[in-house]
């Protein structure tokens, strides 16, 4: 998926995960390198006058504040980690409306969400090759014209096939974000900075996820509002593509092409110095050199190597683990599984998981900053005893509500249990009758949408639905807290930098 030297500079973003933050922490722990080294490189300062000279202007550096021109750059470029959040997120409040225009099996459904899945696959697959190739800011470029397609597609969508397409569409165009974005910013921001640049990443996507669940709660009672919620995703890519032209390529970038001009030029633009600083700039430049060959020394067997099998093995099952834990099932369903849990409309659900979203993004955040103090093993094991927990009593929430009623050859056999009647996508509940019923067909293969809601919730939600409700909220906040966070941060830390990048990208 990804080129060693790019993980060598960054790791790669995902939702939730704290690569960028993992990344800075480790070379910090792990590196002995001068506080000025943009690359995560050593070089010696040495005792000259000259050489202390460098010294001082590192000094400088680390204690200055990055650059407005610098917080531009990035805030342009963390656009794309928006664009991630927002993607993967809207779906959760646009299903239920979709599912209701389109009839959609429950099948059906599960390939319109799994369809951006797919599109980050193949766009992953393809960001590390293009970004060598190409470089970091036209990858950049061609994921933002990939969002728009995308949502051009979705908004105007009046068949399944082509909102199916549209999903896969974007897919690509977070595939390729998710890499080249952290990537891009990694290489641009300066090391006494580059945590906390590259974390904007971060709270972006997550940002952009609670953005999504905000626009659909707002538009979920509109006329085609969930075609006005995929239209408002091109906007942002929109800025982008008309800025992005204006920003200067990744000077690690440039300096593996051969464009040391270029590159130190960069470096001198982002850092803040003048031309005075030659010197300084010459070193950075050096470092990143060094880094780019010390990169390619290594090979994939190096992983075999009886010192690195177990650190693998444990990276490799901290992310299985992290896939396993079905975070993303309760992001991407999270307003259905609130509608299952006795919510009664598909407005009160999606502005209830709101909550969710936001107690995503504010445990990232707290993650990022506590993570340090208590560890990263005792936070993990904490927060993955919470999820269980979270997860038993959501499972214990929905017995109350439905029961242990199961599948059923007939919708009538569902009787007046209105909410395991309606967790069944062939059946409608009859007010009138109090009777589960078959929808039936049209005659033109389509199947009429009935939005019944069960009689003995209408007058107010029950006590089952709020536990429901408060037990996925915790489940979330021990994710954003521990397994969202934690396998990047440690299996950053587990690796020489020699190995890290072929090693992360063997693990993820």
């Amino acid at each position: 998926m990804t080129t060693d030297d790019q993980h060598d500079s960054t790791t790669p973003s995902i939702p939730n995960g704290a690569r960028s933050r993992a990344n800075s922490i480790s070379h910090a722990n792990n590196i002995s390198m001068d506080t000025g080294s943009s690359t995560g490189v050593s070089y010696n300062a040495g005792n000259s006058k000259d050489q202390k000279g460098v010294s001082d202007i590192a000094a400088d550096v680390e204690d200055s504040s990055p650059s407005k021109f610098l917080y531009l750059l990035i805030t342009c470029l963390a656009i794309g980690g928006f664009l991630f959040g927002y993607d993967t997120g809207v779906i959760a409040g646009a299903l239920l409306p979709i599912k209701e225009e389109f009839g959609l099996s429950s099948q059906e459904q599960e390939f319109v969400v799994g369809g951006t899945t797919l599109g980050a696959i193949l766009g992953g697959l393809l960001a590390g090759a293009l970004s060598d190739l190409l470089g970091r800011k036209p990858v950049t470029l061609l994921s933002s014209s990939i969002f728009v397609i995308g949502a051009a597609l979705m908004t105007f969508a009046h068949k399944y096939w082509l909102l199916l397409l549209g999903r896969v569409v974007v897919g690509v165009g977070v595939g390729l974000a998710a890499l080249v974005v952290p990537l891009y910013i990694g290489e641009l921001a300066p090391s006494a900075y580059r945590g906390r640049l590259v974390t904007m990443n971060v709270l972006l996507i997550t940002g952009g996820q609670l953005v999504a669940y905000l626009v659909s709660s707002a538009l979920t009672d509109v006329t085609d509002g969930w075609r006005w919620m995929m239209a408002i995703s091109a906007l942002p890519a929109i800025l982008q593509l008309v800025t992005l032209p204006f920003l200067p390529e990744s000077p690690r970038y440039l300096v593996k092409k051969g464009d040391i001009p270029g590159a130190e030029a960069v470096l001198r633009r982002c850092m803040g110095l003048s031309d005075a600083n030659d010197e300084y700039i010459a070193k950075e430049v050096d470092a990143i050199r060094e880094s780019l060959e010390l990169s390619h020394k290594t090979r994939y067997r190096d992983l075999l190597r009886k010192d690195l099998r177990r650190p693998l093995i444990i990276a490799c099952f901290m992310q299985l683990w992290q896939q396993l834990s079905g975070f993303n099932t309760a992001m991407y369903y999270s307003a259905t599984i609130l509608k299952m849990a006795g919510f009664p409309n598909a407005k009160s659900a999606t502005l209830f998981s709101l909550l969710i979203a936001g107690t995503n993004m504010v445990m990232t955040m707290v993650a990022i900053k506590i993570i340090d103090k208590v560890g990263r093993r005792k936070i993990l094991l904490v927060t993955m005893i919470g999820m269980i927990a979270g997860l038993i009593v959501l499972g214990v929430a929905f017995i109350k509500i439905v029961g242990f009623t199961v599948l059923q050859d007939s919708c009538v056999q569902y009787g007046d249990n209105c909410a395991a009647c309606l967790t069944d996508d062939r059946c409608y509940f009859q007010d009138a009758s109090n009777t589960c019923q078959d929808m039936g067909w049209d005659g033109t293969g389509t199947r009429p949408v009935y939005s019944g809601i069960c009689p003995n919730r209408s007058g107010g939600i029950k006590a089952g639905s709020w536990v429901a409700l408060a037990s996925l909220v915790f489940y979330v906040a021990s994710y954003g807290l521990g397994l969202g966070n934690a396998p990047w941060l440690i299996q950053s830390e587990l690796f020489p930098l020699d190995i890290r990048g072929k090693a992360t990208g063997m693990a993820t």
